[in-house]
């Protein structure tokens, strides 16, 4: 993928990850917007000169109208990445989880189809252009105490594999971001093995780079998950990954 000249609108890019790709793309040539919930977030990102448009994608409506924004300021879009996400604990022990469950799934999965479905026919209608969706390795590693967080992405997973093959022949394809942990809102202090979030944008900018653009973009922090079924390791690593369920309130092991 040529990383100049592209425009680009990173949706739930207002702090962390999303916010050091947008920062990545612009410095390697391409129009950068980012679309958020967060305010004061957003008139950061517009200050330091990117372009910003509100949207709650758990709300169509703000989707639809985000979208229209979007392709009014920029009709030469051509770069989707939707990474919407929360990640909330569960203990499904606790009936009370279930609102928990309902946001995550809304937000991570439901959110991500509005977003795909809000630019598809525009991306389709330019015979041209890159939907980047983006997962985790929760996804194909479980972290017990995020149960649905995990679904969620599992889901992304799927639904982008699907998203490839009804859009194959169109000119527009998907790539999938897997991250595993990377340091970002404090992230470092909970999990002292999170990836810096400078290496691991630049191994991924590095991946996004390269002729052919991989339909999985995996650093090599991911890829134990990623391949722990087919390595032989997964159950070990989930009964290793179980033990932080003593983190829930009430939990001992």
């Amino acid at each position: 993928m040529d990383l100049s000249n592209r425009t680009v609108l990173i949706v739930g890019g207002t702090s962390g990850i999303g916010r050091e790709l947008a920062r990545r793309f612009a410095a390697a040539g391409s129009t950068v917007a980012v679309g958020g919930r967060d305010p004061r977030a957003l008139a950061e990102l517009a200050a330091a000169g990117f372009g910003t448009v509100r949207v709650d994608v758990t709300d169509s409506a703000s989707v639809t109208s985000a979208r229209d924004t979007v392709l009014a300021r920029y009709p030469e879009l051509d770069t989707v990445v939707t990474m919407p996400g929360v990640m909330l604990l569960e203990d499904l022990r606790d009936p009370g989880h279930f609102a928990a469950a309902a946001q995550t799934i809304d937000t991570n999965l439901v959110g991500t189809i509005r977003v795909i479905d809000a630019f598809t026919p525009h991306l389709v209608g330019r015979g041209a252009g890159t939907f980047l969706t983006v997962t985790s390795g929760i996804a194909f590693l479980p972290f017990p105490p995020m149960p649905t967080y995990a679904a969620s992405k599992a889901a992304v997973h799927a639904y982008s594999e699907a998203l490839r093959a009804q859009l194959d022949g169109t000119g527009v394809g998907v790539v999938e971001l897997v991250p595993p942990a990377v340091a970002t809102a404090g992230q470092e202090k909970v999990n002292p093995h999170a990836l810096p979030l400078d290496g691991f944008a630049t191994e991924v900018m590095e991946l996004l780079a390269a002729e052919p653009t991989p339909r999985e973009i995996l650093v090599k922090g991911v890829l134990m998950h990623r391949w722990a079924e087919r390595d032989g390791t997964y159950a070990d690593l989930v009964a290793q990954r179980s033990r932080a369920l003593a983190m829930l309130p009430g939990r001992e092991s």
